[in-house]
């Protein structure tokens, strides 16, 4: 059994869309070649990940805490916690936290080519 308490963090700066603060759940390293990453991510008010395109792989948020806007594909959807979003291999998509307090959600990408 291994159980973790500390996490590694990872603080990405994104020019126009701030801070991305990763507390990544599990060292990716050990999980294998499956999943590129399993993390919480936090997102001050204002803050986003950029829109982007997922090739070989998928990503699912859990929104844990807040509120935001999330972009798939062309379409665009306010979301907040409990919601759960799915990008699928060749999908594009982006959150933007709109609300007042932080944005937390669990964030894990999914590698889909063998």
């Amino acid at each position: 059994m291994t159980i973790y308490k500390e996490k590694t963090r990872t603080v990405k700066d994104n020019p126009g869309t701030g801070k991305i603060i990763n507390d990544h759940i599990v060292d990716e390293k050990l999980i294998g070649k499956a999943v590129s990453m399993f993390g919480r991510i936090t997102l001050h008010p204002g803050c986003g990940v950029p829109f982007h395109k997922h090739e070989g792989n998928n990503e699912t948020y859990y929104i844990v805490k807040g509120e935001g806007m999330y972009q798939d594909g062309d379409k665009k959807a306010k979301v907040r916690a409990g919601y759960v979003t799915f990008c699928a291999d060749g999908g594009s998509h982006g959150l933007m936290n709109t609300g007042m307090e932080d944005l937390v959600f669990i964030a894990l990408i999914a590698n889909t080519i063998k």
